[in-house]
Parts: C-alpha cells; structure tokens; sequence
C-alpha cells in the first residue's frame, strides 16, 4: 500500500462515518473533538560516521566519511472514540538543517557514493494512519500503523531512525483469556526507514503473517510463542525474507535483582524449494542491585553450513549486535554475538558501556568486536542523549571494516 493510498482510506472512512444520520454525526463530532489527542514531536539529531575502505588485498586504503545534521517534526492526532471506532493520524518530515545532505541514505543511493552511510532521508511522509475498533478485550486496526512485538528483534518499528518503519495492514489484538495476549497481523506493506523516494529499498511489498501469544499467569516469569511467515512478493529479494519463523522465549525474574531471557527459534525458506533452514539461541541475565546494573549475553544467529544466514528482516536492528550496525544483515556463516552490559544511574542520568565480541557460527572466521558508550538524561521537556560506537575489525578476510559513530540527540514533546 502506497502512502498515497492512506489518504484515500482516510478519505473515504471519513465519508462513511460522517453518513450516518444527523444524531449519529453529532456524536461523532463531539467524540473527535472531546476525546482527542494532538501531540508535537521535534528531535534534532547529529551523526557522525568514519568507517574504513579496503582495497583488493583487504589492507586500509583510504576512509569513507559522513555526518548529518536533521530535525523529526511529528505531528500526531489521536480521535475519541465513536461506538467502539477511533481514528489515528501522524505525519513525519525528516530536513537536514544545513541545506546541504553530506552522507548517503542507503546502499543503492547514487548520489555521494564516496559518503558512508547514514539512513535518515529528508521528506514528507504518512508514519500512521488507521482505523481501530476496540471492545473490552480486543483491538482491530486497519491501515498503516507501528507494530513492536517483544523486544522488536523480530518485528519492529526502527525507532532509532528518523524515518519510522511502520506497517500497512490489519492487527488484532485479543485479551480474552485470563493473562493471556493474542496478537495477529497480516502485512501487506513495509514502510522501510530508507523512505518512499527509495524506489528499490523505500517499500518492502509482501503478504505475511505474524502471531504472536503471551502468558503472564506464572509467577516465575512472561512465556511467549510465536510464528513468523514473511512471503515477500519481489522475486529478487525473496531469498532469506521469504522465510517460516517458529519460536519460543522466556522472561523470567527471580527476586527483585535478577531477570533472564531465553529463546529459540527455527527458521526455513517459504517457497517451494526449501532452500535454506537456520536457528536461533538467546541466554542474557540482569543483575539490579541499586544504582547499578551487570548482564550478560550470548546470541546466536545460526548458519546453514555456510549458505544462509538466520534473518530478521522486520526488527529493530539498531538494538542488537552493537551500535555500529555492521551486521544489519546476518552473514552467510551466521553470528555469535558475545555480550556484557555495564549500566549505572547517577544526578538522574543514565549511563551504559557494552562490550561486543562476535565470531561466525559455521566455520572460525572472527568478526571483530565493538565497544559502546552512551549517556541520556532528561532536562526539563527535553530528553537529551550522547552515544558513540567503536567497530574494530576482526579477520580481513570478512572484509566487515572498522567504524566509528557518534551521536548528539535531543528529542523533546508537546
């Protein structure tokens, strides 16, 4: 679905609605005007980025470079409800203040090809608009919206990115077993972070399923099951996004000090030729004792004896495997990532050191290791956050580069 195709629905569930008898419109009037919400949303971001280049014997040969200066407006409009029936309307503009974009906003940019890359595209996009029906326990949306599941490493909205990826489809949302959540969405449309002027990245078009069920009845922790059926509709890029994802995870907690998660997942090609199936491990443990925090993980992406990679195409990648975004993509040979997280509180701050190493699934090849600052603290209205990223490069034979990132972040609301 186009984002111009979100007007058009706006457009003629508006009319409907507004069709109903004289009575029936007042109501509605009033329940757009009584119960609604507008929101203003301004954050201003500076990204800096260094990375090296090789030449064809896999030694340093020159640096790639790019920084970028951009503003997120968000303007956002939540109606009351009418019978049951709510209206969600948010739109983006992503600028770059200086006038002049420095840096490349993907792969396939053709312009600034000596830039490195920073996905924040300038413009003008619909970032929402739906039609929900709620009932005490369930909730139908129809039309673009955002879709966060779990911890997002499976279906997720890219926060971090200026440009939202978000969803055009239907979710239902059922909460009428005792502690238990029913989620269902069938995705006909990816909005990605690269934008709509992006003909080849912009959109991901695809017809898929996504279920995903919760238990919260134990004392002990969250039980969580799910499946993942992404068939996506462009031949070229079906292979590792046409995929079948069944898994399990776990959210325990024990004490008031300690929480852990464990997961797994089987993952297999979806189409006919059942090209490629690959799994998916995570162990990570929490230890809170006052200002401070320690975990620890290990994350394994697995390979297919070196053909395919386990995918996560729709997640929140920024969070995972390190800042630096190196592995955006899982490599033929798959991904151990081993992970220690250092957290403190002080004067209202919070601070984070995390330490990456990563080494292939299949094979011995080693993929470097990064390390990863960051400091946020709020003043006023004002959410104010430094990060900085250091990828150090491991065998040159995976040709995966050193990187450096900063950031300078201000995200304030209205």
């Amino acid at each position: 679905m186009k984002k111009n195709t979100i007007h058009l629905l706006v457009a003629a569930a508006s009319s409907l609605l507004c069709a109903a008898p004289s009575i029936s419109a007042k109501t509605f009037t009033e329940s757009m005007q009584q119960g609604s919400v507008i929101k203003v949303n301004f954050r201003t971001r500076y990204e800096d980025v260094t990375e090296d280049v090789l030449n064809a014997q896999g030694n340093k040969s020159g640096e790639k470079e790019a920084n970028a200066w951009t503003t997120r407006s968000r303007l956002s409009y939540q109606s009351g409800a009418w019978n049951g029936f709510g209206f969600t309307a948010e739109m983006d503009n992503v600028s770059e203040m200086t006038n002049e974009v420095d840096y490349r906003t993907a792969g396939n940019d053709p312009l600034n090809t000596n830039k490195a890359i920073i996905a924040d595209p300038i413009g003008t996009e619909v970032n929402q608009g739906f039609i929900s029906y709620t009932t005490f326990n369930n909730q139908i949306k129809y039309g673009r919206q955002r879709l966060i599941l779990d911890n997002a490493r499976f279906i997720g909205n890219v926060g971090w990115r200026q440009n939202e990826q978000t969803y055009d489809g239907v979710s239902l949302t059922n909460k009428a077993i005792r502690y238990t959540n029913f989620t269902y969405a069938y995705i006909k449309n990816v909005n990605r972070v690269f934008g709509e002027a992006n003909a080849g990245l912009g959109d991901l078009n695809m017809n898929s399923h996504v279920l995903n069920a919760s238990y919260t009845g134990f004392d002990a922790g969250k039980l969580i099951g799910y499946a993942y059926l992404l068939d996506v509709e462009n031949p070229i890029a079906q292979f590792g996004l046409t995929s079948d994802t069944f898994g399990a995870r776990w959210q325990g907690t024990v004490g008031e000090t300690f929480t852990y998660n464990l997961e797994y997942a089987a993952q297999q090609d979806a189409g006919a030729k059942k090209a490629f199936d690959a799994d998916y491990l995570l162990a990570e443990g929490t230890y809170t004792v006052s200002r401070y925090s320690i975990g620890l993980g290990y994350e394994v992406l697995g390979s297919d004896n070196g053909a395919y990679g386990f995918a996560t195409p729709l997640a929140t990648l920024h969070a995972f495997n390190g800042w630096a975004d190196k592995f955006l993509a899982t490599p033929k040979d798959g991904l151990e990532d081993k992970y220690v997280n250092l957290g403190v509180t002080f004067a209202g701050a919070q601070a984070l050191v995390s330490y990456h190493k990563y080494d292939a699934d299949f094979g011995s090849a080693d993929y470097g290791d990064e390390i990863d600052l960051s400091i946020s603290k709020k003043v006023g209205a004002v959410v104010w956050t430094a990060k900085y990223a250091q990828y150090a490069m491991g065998d040159a034979t995976t040709k995966i580069t050193d990187t450096d990132k900063f950031w300078v972040m201000a995200d304030w609301n209205f």
